[in-house]
């Protein structure tokens, strides 16, 4: 019995390992998202300083012309800073989907267990039963053979 409460113990923790794994793991793919949604935005800004570029090039607009390279030249340094924070992001992302999967393995075993375990008592109270059927059954036998043993006398 202790050992079927202990095994229980064990899952209910690998259970809730995974369930943190599993949280961590949604945050870190939730930032890397956000991430990839952030180096979209600049590498359309970056786009629409180019095109505002060309457009000043066609109206002779000389602020138009270097607000439009500031806005290219910004957008290009800040998609260059986030590709490295999404790869840095896609890293972590990586290593907790490792520690997830392990985890995921863990509580799988441990419920692998936990059933061989239920199944075992269960088989060692099925027998326990059955001997108990069978020692009531022998009793009861021997005290009819008794019973008759004693009448044959009388």
């Amino acid at each position: 019995m202790g050992s079927a409460r202990t095994i229980e113990r064990i899952l209910r923790i690998r259970r809730m390992q995974e369930d943190q794994s599993q949280r961590a793991l949604d945050l870190a793919l939730a930032e890397l998202a956000q991430l990839e949604l952030a180096l979209s935005a600049a590498r359309r800004n970056e786009r629409a300083g180019r095109r505002l570029v060309a457009a000043s090039a066609k109206s002779g607009e000389i602020a138009d012309r270097i607000a439009g390279m500031e806005e290219s030249r910004s957008a290009s340094r800040r998609a260059g800073s986030l590709a490295l924070r999404i790869r840095a992001a896609e890293d972590r992302a990586a290593s907790l989907r490792q520690d997830y999967l392990s985890m995921r393995i863990s509580r799988l075993q441990a419920e692998t267990l936990a059933e061989q375990e239920r199944a075992r008592e269960a088989a060692t109270g099925l027998r326990r039963s059955q001997q108990a059927l069978d020692d009531w059954y022998l009793n009861r036998m021997r005290s009819n053979d008794d019973r008759n043993h004693d009448e044959d006398r009388k």
